[in-house]
């Protein structure tokens, strides 16, 4: 079916339910980045397949919005779809409200007066409906309809919820209990001034269960809410899910389980005063649930506290177990990187290099890290640009776009790992023969934001925004930037993605506190020319104390060469350059006895000092 009869079938639902528009958000129920292919809505009406991103469909038009990392993407996407691209964070971009009321108003039919927008409550977070309220309010009084899904209707043989066995992730690898968790969670909702809460997003059920599962790609969770009283804890899942040994641990841990689909009765049987519901995790429909309890004579009334769940923090911060198997998931993902880098060599300069493709060193690399103890997955989908698919700043291969590399120019290659015992995420920028001196300015200016994060020593509890601007002074200075975040935290075992801590240009009020994990990753990005990104996986510890309090560091646990060859050595400073070999000295000592002869060689030359 093409994106045109979808939009077909799409507004005559509209028509019958006397919508003006209807909007398609990128999440789930659980409002996930990435998120199972029944709840992939709006790439189903838009054809865009990005991790981020909003579509609207009105009568008459339809436009979709998405930010830096996908403007080139999007548009190639997009062709031919009667989506208009709207770019977020550009000047003259309208909001989402601002373009509805711009659209309803010039199409308005005689016989269609209607002002009522729609919005799937499930899949969308109740402060961003809140939020959309709000706004379409300001424009021509728009109201918005939350109870209603057209997908049910048009979306035909859609993907059904995902049904896979969970499995119980051992303490060895965990190093804190479920029950320690959950008493810690309980304390922690008890200085909040809530009895209960309800948990909606899949990493945090999983790390609070220690228990793990494969429903969403590349992610380690599985579908499920959580909901935890004074007295009592809940499971809502699929019980097709559980094997005997996790049912017979969640009965050890005194976890109780109930169906999926039973979240809302549950909700309305909670007896406790109140609850702790996240606005920017928990879906509107089941806020909505909760707001009107006590309108019947027959349910108790239950107070909402929204405030931050206290588990996304308590989670990002990893106890000894966890940074053990940081560093051993990192020491495995640097021998399958320099077993990749030195086969890679081989071809570097030479014309035989066209016999390989964005896709075949993607192959390539996953086979290696496969070989290696604990290797469960890849943790996204490998970012393999070349030239200037490189510039396409969350470009993915396909056969369609696969192109042959060349003996010239730069490769960015951003790709992770899902180990048993840690989980990873590295970009390298590979000279793979001449280059120009742009290519080299650009690499150079990123590697310089890259090195001035991990050289930064600062105060516990700063902002990540606070450290931002490390990474782009000197881009700035040339009148360069990137519009992406320089940095998010990475699960243990868990999402490659995990905050609420980051770096980000944007003010993020998370405070960076010792035991975190976070990425570095600058990029310069210059359209339909080349991209240039760098990136290690950092662990935040103790710097030193001193009468202004305690300070924190950097220690990069990522475990890879970074190549030399692009750098202009002019542009860096001592400083930079010490830390560079000292980093290069570090990554050589701890892999060389994995390493055959021939690799031995090819990483001595490649961690040599400049």
């Amino acid at each position: 079916m093409t994106i045109s009869q979808r939009l077909e079938d799409l507004r005559e639902v509209m028509r019958r339910e006397h919508l003006a528009a209807f909007i398609f958000p990128s999440t789930d129920p659980h409002q996930g980045e990435y998120i199972p292919d029944h709840w992939k809505g709006r790439e189903f009406i838009s054809g865009f397949n990005g991790s981020a991103g909003t579509a609207v469909v009105t009568l008459d038009a339809a436009a979709l919005w998405t930010d830096s990392r996908y403007f080139l993407a999007a548009e190639e996407q997009l062709k031919g779809t009667g989506f208009q691209l709207m770019k977020l964070k550009i000047e003259g971009t309208p909001t989402i409200a601002q373009w509805l009321g711009k659209e309803i108003t010039a199409h308005r039919h005689p016989y269609e007066d209607w002002t009522e927008v729609g919005i799937d409550g499930w899949c969308s977070s109740t402060n961003k409906v809140k939020a959309l309220i709000a706004d379409l309010r300001k424009e021509n009084g728009i109201t918005l309809r939350t109870n209603f899904d057209p997908l049910r209707q048009i979306w035909t043989n859609r993907p059904p919820i995902p049904q896979n066995p969970i499995e119980i992730y051992p303490m060895q690898y965990a190093g804190e209990s479920c029950s320690d968790k959950i008493a810690r969670i309980r304390q922690a909702l008890r200085e909040q001034h809530a009895d209960g809460m309800l948990m909606a997003a899949l990493d945090d059920i999983a790390w609070t269960l220690n228990l793990r599962g494969t429903d969403v790609h590349c992610n380690p969770v599985f579908v499920s809410y959580l909901l935890i009283s004074s007295k009592s804890v809940t499971l809502y899942i699929n019980k097709e899910k559980l094997t005997p040994e996790v049912s017979a641990y969640l009965k050890k841990e005194g976890i109780g389980v109930e169906d999926y689909d039973q979240v809302k009765n549950g909700l309305k049987k909670y007896f406790e005063y109140n609850i702790l519901l996240d606005p920017d995790e928990v879906n509107y429909a089941l806020y909505e649930v909760v707001k009107n309890k006590g309108k019947m004579n027959d349910l108790q009334k239950t107070e909402i506290v929204e405030e931050e769940s206290p588990v996304k923090r308590m989670k990002t911060v990893k106890n000894e177990t966890e940074i053990a198997g940081f560093r051993s998931a990192m020491l495995k993902d640097g021998i399958a990187l320099v077993k990749f880098l030195h086969w890679l060599s081989g071809y570097i300069g030479k014309p035989e290099i066209s016999q390989l493709t964005e896709i075949s060193i993607d192959e390539k690399l996953t086979s290696l890290r496969a070989e290696q103890p604990l290797y469960r997955d890849i943790s996204f989908d490998t970012i393999a640009g070349y030239g200037a698919h490189a510039a396409i700043v969350h470009y993915e291969a396909t056969p369609e776009t696969d192109i042959p590399l060349q003996p010239k120019g730069l490769l960015l290659l951003d790709s992770g790992a899902q180990y048993l015992d840690g989980t990873t995420d590295i970009t390298r920028t590979i000279a793979l023969g001449p280059l120009t001196e742009e290519e080299k300015k650009v690499y150079t200016l990123v590697l310089k934001g890259h090195i001035q994060i991990e050289l930064c020593k600062f105060p516990s509890g700063a902002s990540g925004t606070q450290i931002d601007i490390l990474a782009r002074k000197d881009m700035w200075r040339e009148g360069l930037n990137y519009l992406h975040g320089t940095g998010h935290g990475v699960g243990t075992y868990l999402n490659v993605h995990e905050g609420p801590h980051q770096f980000r240009m944007e003010w993020k009020p998370a405070p960076l506190v010792a035991g975190m994990t976070i990425t570095d990753e600058p990029g310069i990005y210059l359209a339909s020319r080349c991209g240039a990104r760098t990136e290690n996986t950092l662990l935040i510890t103790p710097y030193k104390e001193t009468e202004f309090g305690k300070f924190l560091q950097f220690e990069s646990l990522t475990l890879c060469p970074i190549d030399k060859t692009p750098i202009i050595l002019d542009m860096l400073s001592p400083e930079e350059i010490a830390w560079l070999n000292d980093y290069h000295q570090r990554v050589f000592d701890t892999l060389l006895p994995y390493l055959n002869e021939e690799e031995q060689t090819w990483l001595k030359d490649a961690c040599a000092a400049i």
